[in-house]
């Protein structure tokens, strides 16, 4: 079996994160190329409307009189990434760490900026027309993951699935590497989405899921250094802005799994093993199963791309998909990997083995799952946050299904031995005061951060979970707070991102509009802070 090897930080930084990936969006209604809009104005629009009609001055502007885009980004939200140095070699993932909490140690980080003047823009760069996955830092590179709209290579023709590499000091294109649709079409793999998967990146080694459910390993080098690495060696397209393959690995042929909309889960690894959720989910009438059987979560050997194990327990209790991410600590001397399930279960394996820890109902028992979102049980979304031997864990749906009653748990992880819902919860914040959410918490000097879908981020006590502040964006929310250099940078749907001081006194230092939807979770390293939008990679350095 291999080993598993606890990694060592030169520093306390711990993640930068969103989605989904964090966030993706594995759902949304398409026409033309253009999101399709829903009939009925969210709760979020309401209130944007009322403050437009009091307070002119702050009037930011409505994108439509209903919910925009819905999508369902999955890698909520995507996507974050920093890097973190080890003793062995540097690692980059989503969420900055192993343990996935949304903070960076970065200083001097940007506060104001303007993208329509330039001021304070160091550069952009063009994506696709959506983009949900990264972005991620590493090596001098820039990572996003996107869709085929931007035709870098003109050979390449089609909607596709696409990581693409820029270079971090000028934003210049470097190479990618795409993905065709699976020919089962949106049941499977939703047009336009793209690549959801933030990556994990070790060394000189990437890993994604790809829209096609394929687990790949490639090299962050692509072609450019002229070099076909091994073992797999069969890539069609060569050239120096074309990705090098090492392995892959196919879920829908090797584990019969069945991804609902859209494959996205944003891996990482521990010693020689990769862990992810395989996306396994309901057909296309949201009722039927079609692989009870094949696994939710999977272990890889990292190297060669071999399974080690696998695990269904949430089987034939799916609620729809399944688009959450893992997480990694060591609690109380035992590794643990914490991954939530699609029946609304949060679940902790041993890392070498597979073997349940322990698992969590983060629903009330007497909750009930309802087609459209219609019903009081949700699904898990959010990536778990281990932080002082606890877990940190909401709930939520999918954007299209609207705003409903959500839940926020705090976890004793060294509560172990089978289901734990009635002994390990420390405290719980949800009901009438918080939403479904898509977002992750980022835990600082004693608080913690987090937002939901109907566009509120709330500041709250880490250790009794009670409530200090809450801020409206009026606008929906798929990405999470970020909290860096004594601030909390939050982004949403509207295309607006807001700065506010971190503590227990809310204070907003800054707001402006990114002239697109912003999905994803801003991201800094060496004084530049990084924005993916829906369409542009933005650097922005004072």
């Amino acid at each position: 079996m291999p080993s598993i090897r606890n990694f060592e930080r030169i520093s306390d930084a711990i993640g930068i994160a969103d989605f989904k990936c964090e966030t993706y969006q594995s759902y949304s209604k398409m026409h033309d190329g253009k999101h399709k809009k829903n009939n009925f104005p969210s709760e979020s629009m309401k209130r944007k409307a009322m403050k437009s009609k009091t307070d002119l001055s702050n009037y930011k502007g409505m994108l439509g009189s209903a919910v925009s885009l819905f999508i369902f980004l999955l890698g909520l939200f995507t996507s974050l990434g920093v890097t973190e140095v080890t003793a062995e070699k540097e690692i980059s993932l989503w969420g900055g760490s192993l343990s996935r909490n949304m903070v960076s140690d970065e200083k001097n980080i940007p506060a104001n900026w303007d993208i329509a003047t330039g001021e304070n823009i160091k550069w952009t760069a063009e994506l696709g027309s959506q983009s949900y996955a990264g972005p991620l830092i590493h090596g001098g590179k820039i990572f996003v993951g996107t869709n085929n709209e931007a035709l870098k290579n003109p050979k390449l023709t089609g909607d596709r699935g696409n990581i693409m590499a820029f270079r971090e000091s000028d934003g210049e294109f470097l190479w990618q590497i795409t993905h065709t649709k699976l020919t089962s079409g949106r049941v499977n793999d939703w047009p336009l989405q793209g690549i959801c998967s933030t990556p994990y990146i070790e060394g000189d080694r990437l890993y994604y899921v790809s829209n096609r459910c394929e687990v790949v390993c490639i090299d962050t080098e692509g072609f450019l250094d002229d070099e076909n690495d091994g073992p797999y060696t069969d890539e069609t397209e060569t050239s120096k802005i074309d990705g090098d393959i090492i392995w892959i690995y196919d879920m829908m042929d090797e584990l019969d799994v069945f991804p609902h909309n859209l494959a996205t889960c944003s891996p990482l690894a521990v010693g020689d093993l990769l862990f992810l959720e395989t996306s396994n989910g309901v057909d296309e009438g949201h009722i039927h199963i079609p692989s009870p059987d094949a696994p939710s979560f999977i272990a890889l050997n990292k190297h060669t791309g071999e399974l080690v194990w696998e695990d269904a327990s949430p089987g034939e209790n799916i609620l729809h998909g399944q688009w959450s991410n893992p997480a990694y600590g060591v609690i109380n001397g035992i590794p643990q990997v914490i991954i939530p399930g699609g029946d609304g279960w949060v679940y902790s394996f041993e890392p070498e083995t597979g073997n349940i820890v322990w698992m969590f109902d983060c629903n009330p028992k007497d909750s009930q799952w309802e087609l459209g979102g219609r019903g009081t049980r949700n699904n898990i979304i959010s990536t778990p946050v281990i932080y002082d031997d606890k877990v940190f864990i909401a709930v939520g749906q999918d954007p299209e299904h609207g705003e409903g009653v959500g839940h926020l748990w705090c976890i004793d992880a060294t509560v172990t031995g089978g289901e734990t819902t009635s002994s390990a919860g420390v405290w719980h914040f949800g009901d009438e005061q918080f939403n479904r959410t898509m977002s992750t918490a980022a835990i600082h000097d004693g608080l913690l951060y987090i937002s939901d879908l109907s566009g509120f981020l709330y500041c709250l006590d880490v250790k009794t979970g009670d409530l200090y502040w809450t801020h409206d964006t009026y606008a929906a929310i798929w990405g999470s707070p970020y909290v860096v250099d004594g601030k909390v940078y939050l982004g949403d749907e509207d295309g607006d991102v807001v700065i506010l001081k971190t503590g227990k006194t809310k204070e907003v230092l800054f707001e402006t509009n990114m002239e697109s939807a912003v999905y994803t979770t801003p991201v800094a390293k060496d004084g530049v802070l990084y924005i993916v939008t829906r369409n542009r990679l933005i650097a922005i350095s004072e």
